[in-house]
């Protein structure tokens, strides 16, 4: 086998290795969700017959943050793939220089972004509960704040900072020429820069999670699936754009319901 040959060959199993491992990542992620992974007895209780927020303590604590970064990584993951594979299809190519693990390295970097959001949204989460501001289904109860959430979605589409970090995130081979650097500590940066675009691309959408209930597996699918739409078909701006529109539609009849109430 020549030298090409065999580069071509450890390329394609490393991008086969890399899309069964984001696979196995996902599927799991996704189990994680579909079972509730017990967060619906760790945070409710029966009073008669209605269910109660438990109080917050440190293990509820580090319960909701886990189902945030599992909830996180089954959302955006799918989203971040091609990115990642194109990453490693790259290091392989650079072989003189390129960094064992690099891939791993960039992957983790753009969770630990999400991650960081993640202890973010169970701070808010917190605040929300501790005012009474959620059901026990971890949605919001105040049908004003659900339209006020829906506008701020909406019109958050429609930003030039939402329309430039969805381009970084829409363009890989862009992203990654613009923004490449060698060695693991180059990966590590790589990955979070992409986090960080991702992250201004979709937190707006993400807040949305607390208009249909956290524990709304549904609702948590039709977003995940909004957002990998939005960066993966060739329409996905005008999707975004449209999906804006609606919001802010949505959002302003709901605000006039709960006015007229």
């Amino acid at each position: 086998m020549s030298r090409d040959a065999a580069i071509v060959w450890l390329a394609r199993r490393d991008r086969a290795i890399v899309a069964g491992a984001l696979a196995g990542i996902v599927v799991l992620a996704w189990t994680y969700i579909l079972l509730g992974a017990g967060t619906d007895t760790t945070m409710n209780m029966a009073m008669g017959d209605v269910m109660m927020p438990m109080p917050w303590t440190l293990t509820t604590s580090h319960v909701m943050l886990v189902m945030w970064i599992v909830m996180m990584t089954g959302m955006m993951l799918p989203s971040a793939a091609p990115m990642i594979l194109l990453f490693a299809t790259i290091n392989r190519k650079r072989s003189a220089t390129s960094t064992p693990y690099a891939t791993g390295l960039f992957a983790l970097a753009y969770l630990v972004l999400w991650a960081a959001f993640s202890i973010a949204a169970t701070g808010a989460q917190w605040g929300l509960e501790h005012e009474s501001l959620l059901s026990p289904a971890l949605a919001f109860v105040d049908t004003s704040l659900v339209g006020a959430v829906f506008l701020l979605a909406g019109v958050y589409q429609l930003t030039p900072l939402k329309q430039a970090c969805l381009q970084r995130c829409r363009s890989p081979i862009e992203f990654l020429s613009r923004y490449w650097q060698g060695g693991a500590l180059g990966a590590f940066r790589m990955g979070l820069r992409h986090g960080l675009f991702c992250l201004g691309c979709c937190w707006a959408m993400m807040a949305l999670l607390f208009v249909g209930g956290l524990m709304n597996a549904l609702w948590i699918a039709t977003l995940a699936l909004f957002v990998l739409a939005e960066k993966m078909i060739p329409a996905g701006p005008m999707l975004g754009q449209a999906g804006g529109i609606a919001l802010i539609l949505w959002g302003g009849v709901t605000l006039l319901t709960a006015i007229a109430q």
